[in-house]
């Protein structure tokens, strides 16, 4: 495990993780200081000289502000994901899931979360899932809703 990630270009101790409040001042720019320090340690990890790290649940706390704090539509907050998942010198955890999660999110009504159960599932290649919310899953092809 460790040796994959050790793939990058980055020496080991110029990784470190970022938290969600400097992804929200990035995108929405409501610090344009903050913002402008975020842009230059992206481009850092671009120019491969810091990797940068975000574990997937700053993915979901990040739909999670944008939407309730920002009220921006998940027409705006796709691309914004999309963008971050796919910047050269970020890792972002479980890309897979997310990424399935982000395009669940964009092609349903589904909010987030239950974008993000569907695709843990499908990564596990489970068939069902538990819940009391049926109508939160609606027209998922191949999944199952149960009621335990």
């Amino acid at each position: 495990m460790s040796g994959e990630r050790r793939a990058s270009a980055v020496d080991e101790s110029r990784r470190a993780v970022i938290d969600t409040n400097l992804l929200v001042r990035y995108l929405t720019e409501d610090d344009p200081s903050k913002a402008n320090d975020v842009k230059r340690l992206l481009l850092k990890a671009a120019q491969d000289e810091v990797r940068l790290l975000i574990p997937s649940v700053v993915i979901a706390e990040l739909v999670w502000v944008l939407q309730s704090f920002y009220k921006l539509e998940r027409s705006e907050i796709v691309p914004l994901l999309n963008a971050i998942v796919h910047t050269h010198g970020v890792e972002v955890s479980d890309k897979s899931v997310v990424s399935g999660a982000i395009a669940l999110y964009r092609d349903s009504a589904m909010d987030f979360i239950d974008a993000w159960i569907v695709a843990f599932a499908e990564e596990a290649e489970v068939r069902s899932i538990y819940t009391f919310d049926r109508r939160h899953f609606k027209g998922i092809d191949g999944i199952e809703m149960m009621h335990p």
